[in-house]
């Protein structure tokens, strides 16, 4: 049997590697893909509009049912693309926010905000219901103290009045249109 130079085995070994990890990158490449047409995001992706779920209509209701539910869908009208996110309230309305906004990776992780700022219409999807929402960033003010221990009361977060000052992370009230 006739010995192959190392450089050989090498580059052979090399596009092995390279096809068995083709496979997974391409597995998650199709399914970011398809779950942007999908109604809704998924665990790991956004998704696109939100279109199942009755449309509610009247007042608002109260609230205090988020705090028995740890993420619901937001989609924005552009782009209207949905993610999952957190949510809570406090006197009587409801509120999203978005850490890491003053680092660069949050900024580019977390896109939605930016778009949020510049056009807020969006639909929230809750428990099967869609709620459409304006979406109105909060930068200051006595509210601040309220809002910020309700999330800190709800997740694992150490959200604070002077943190949403700072512009490290981003609150928004989730107002009727």
């Amino acid at each position: 049997m006739e010995k192959q130079p190392a450089s050989r085995v090498v580059i052979r070994v090399l596009a092995v590697v390279g096809c068995l990890l083709l496979i997974p990158v391409t597995a998650v490449v199709t399914s970011a893909a398809k779950a942007r047409t999908a109604d809704g995001p998924n665990v790991f992706f956004s998704g696109g509009p939100l279109v199942a779920g009755d449309l509610h209509r009247g007042a608002d209701p109260d609230w205090g049912f988020l705090d028995d539910i740890q993420t619901i869908e937001l989609q924005l009208a552009d782009p209207p693309r949905s993610r999952r996110i957190w949510a809570t309230h406090h006197d009587g309305k409801l509120y999203v926010w978005s850490g890491y906004m003053s680092t660069t990776v949050g900024r580019l992780w977390k896109g939605w905000p930016v778009d949020a700022e510049r056009d807020g219409r969006a639909v929230l999807r809750i428990g099967g219901t869609r709620y459409e929402r304006q979406l109105q960033r909060i930068t200051s003010g006595p509210e601040l103290d309220g809002i910020t221990a309700a999330i800190r009361d709800k997740y694992p977060s150490q959200l604070t009045r002077e943190g949403v000052e700072a512009g490290g992370s981003w609150l928004f009230e989730a107002a009727p249109r």
